[in-house]
């Protein structure tokens, strides 16, 4: 069977022998992965023009609703991808973190997308930058798709996840992909892409799936495109220095396996509840997927007086992970993905044993479950000690990219954090620890070289992740060896496939470009009150100049009794004169919702409900006598899905809000955010 590529819209077999990849378990052949007569010129043409044009054209939450559907699709067929994933040699557990973590993330970044940035094709970020003494030139900064698309080529440990968590934030971004899995579990990576295409949610162009090798694909890239690398650093280190992507400057994004390191505290003891998790920890790290995490604990730094008692706690809990085929009850671990992966991961364990003793597997015998050990991929979880290891370098050099870890003792905090650095940049590191000051002087002192920490103590741990989960929100990636890239993140990983740019002008343009209202702009007076308007009549830049009011002590006395704010600067006379006001002030409070009680059109109508305020400013203190009145401004409009449950479609408008005083100064300044109806499309 081939396993075919999906390109310029067809699925398209090779037309050479290929490499035939087997089942990890029984050794039985999968196919033949084989990308030869592809056009890859024609690939990346394919993508710019229909995949990125049709997403360009589309708003970030158009793009982020279309990926959510996405999601919901490939959830009701995880159970084909579980029942494939089987053949890499991962167990049930192992194969949750790859299928529904991956489309867990899908669903976590079409949110964060809908929170975040704007219902628009681009971002603005940041605030306006006043550029001129009388303000008359500004700038900001705007986010705008790149238009090329992104080249992902993904690590064989992860096939669902190492995908999804790429290309979701592309997407988003409005950038199309081109997906290139590692060949011995391309079949997997297949197999969903192919139900993707089915599904028919997203444009023509928007994915493409290479099985096989890239061809002259480097060669056509252009500043428009981005490309990122999972998998060991020589390899990307190779192709991030491809003369094209140097010519041409291409984001290039190295994400490398690391020699991440779990610290345990130096009063954590047997008889804690710290002292389990960081067994439980280390184990886990070393079984799951069968060690072939780029984020796996492979070195395991104690204090040197808990070493036996963590080395026996390690290798009894070892002993149970039973490993075998995965559909056999009782398996706790599968099997390395491949053969060549098991003989890859035998001599780096015998680099290991030259500096270091095996305390535990280490050895070609070994017993295996409803499987062949000759025919499938299968290696022993192996334990390894470094007695010096600050004296001895293969610890902190060489990986086994499998379930093997090395002990290492250390004799105080400072030793701790320096055999943290030695790994030379890490994706992740974990401290298991209840001292706080502890955690706060290796978090300190090794943030420099890691690219994540977890501190897990017995007040967390029933709902941490763990050390080897990446997480949507946060930062996957680490300096150094780890490669100096950095995916996830939050909405960071969808603005590094869009272009940054400063943009200066009038605040009337920079209103109209960035369909966001900036102080300065020329104002749009209507006759007709804002809040009497639809959202879709609404304009950017459209002012409600108010009334007059004057504050009283009356004002002052009635609203603190009502709120229960007695501050002396509001009611004590004598000492409001010794203060920073120099005389008696109104509650700060008061002063919106005075403002409040100026702009607010009482008459039911369009605008349904106030949605939050944001960014409050007090400039100046209002006292008695002063004269307040309010300029309302639309700053942006957003446009809301209308759900199914929901009577009437709907979109939140922000208020830039500036209350001034008598003498035009402004005493407040914030955002408002209303709930506004609008008309049905």
């Amino acid at each position: 069977m081939n396993i075919e590529s999906y390109v310029n819209g067809a699925w398209t077999p090779g037309q050479g022998e290929g490499i035939e990849v087997r089942n990890a378990i029984t050794g039985e052949p999968v196919g033949v992965v084989d990308s030869s007569g592809i056009d890859f010129a024609e690939v990346l043409r394919h993508g710019r023009n229909a995949g990125g044009k049709a997403l360009r054209a589309m708003t970030i939450h158009d793009r982020a609703n279309m990926l959510k559907a996405l999601a919901k699709y490939l959830l009701e067929k995880k159970e084909k991808f579980y029942q494939i994933s089987t053949m890499t040699g991962a167990t049930r557990g192992d194969s949750w973190v790859d299928i529904e973590g991956g489309i867990g993330t899908v669903f976590s970044y079409s949110g964060i997308a809908r929170r975040e940035l704007p219902n628009e094709s681009f971002c603005v970020e940041g605030k306006v930058e006043r550029l001129s003494a009388k303000g008359t030139f500004v700038g900001r900064h705007i986010l705008v798709p790149k238009e090329g698309v992104s080249v992902h080529i993904n690590a064989f440990n992860f096939p669902c996840w190492g995908m999804l968590e790429k290309i979701a934030p592309s997407l988003i971004a409005g950038v199309p992909v081109v997906v290139k899995p590692a060949t011995v579990s391309s079949y997997l990576t297949a197999a969903m892409v192919r139900e993707i295409i089915a599904s028919g949610i997203l444009p023509e162009g928007a994915i493409q799936l290479i099985c096989g090798g890239v061809g002259d694909l480097f060669e056509h890239l252009t500043e428009q495109d981005a490309v990122t690398f999972t998998g060991s650093a020589s390899t990307g280190k190779m192709l991030k220095s491809h003369p094209n992507i140097l010519e041409n400057s291409i984001p290039f994004n190295l994400e490398a396996d690391s020699l991440n390191c779990s610290i345990l505290g130096a009063e954590v003891t047997p008889d804690t509840p710290e002292f389990s998790l960081f067994i439980k920890g280390v184990a886990q790290e070393m079984t799951v997927k069968a060690g072939q995490k780029c984020t796996a604990i492979r070195r395991a730094i104690v204090p040197r007086n808990q070493v036996e008692a963590v080395a026996a706690a390690l290798k009894s809990r070892l002993d149970k992970a039973i490993m075998g085929d995965p559909a056999v009850e009782g398996v706790r671990m599968g099997s390395l993905v491949g053969t060549d992966q098991c003989e890859d991961v035998w001599q780096s364990v015998e680099k290991l044993a030259q500096d270091c003793e095996i305390l535990h597997g280490g050895s070609r015998d070994f017993e295996v479950v409803g499987a062949d050990p000759e025919k499938g991929a299968f290696f022993p979880a192996t334990l390894l000690y470094c007695d010096q290891p600050f004296e001895n370098g293969a610890p902190h050099s060489v990986e086994a990219f499998g379930p093997v870890s090395t002990l290492m003792p250390y004799g105080d905090t400072e030793e701790a954090i320096e055999l943290a650095k030695l790994g030379r940049g890490s994706l992740v590191g974990s401290l298991v620890t209840a001292d706080d000051e502890e955690a706060t002087r290796i978090v300190l002192g090794t943030a420099a070289y890691h690219g994540r920490i977890l501190v897990l103590n017995s007040d967390c741990a029933a709902e941490s992740t763990g050390h080897g989960s990446p997480l949507a929100p946060l930062v996957h990636g680490g300096p150094g060896r780890a490669g100096g890239g950095e995916e996830l993140g939050g909405s960071r990983a969808i603005k590094h496939y869009m272009q940054r740019t400063a943009i200066q002008g009038s605040p009337t343009t920079l209103t109209a470009i960035t369909r966001q209202y900036t102080l300065g702009s020329k104002p749009i007076i209507e006759l007709v009150h804002p809040f009497r308007k639809y959202f879709d009549d609404l304009q950017i830049g459209e002012t409600l100049i108010t009334h007059r009011r004057t504050v009283t002590e009356a004002d002052i006395v009635n609203f603190g009794c009502i709120s229960g704010d007695h501050f002396y600067a509001h009611f004590d006379e004598i000492a409001a004169k010794d203060s920073l006001f120099g005389k008696r002030v109104a509650h700060g409070y008061f002063v919106i919702s005075a403002a409040a009680g100026l702009f607010v059109d009482p008459a039911p109508g369009p605008v349904l409900a106030n949605y939050g305020l944001e960014n409050l400013r007090f400039i100046e203190p209002v006292g008695i006598g002063d004269t307040i009145r309010v300029r309302l401004t639309v700053k942006q409009k957003i446009r809301k899905e209308k759900r199914p449950d929901e009577d009437k479609a709907t979109g939140v408008v922000v208020w830039d809000v500036e209350v001034t005083n008598q003498n035009a100064d402004p005493v407040a300044v914030y955002d408002i955010l209303t709930l506004v109806e609008r008309r049905e499309d």
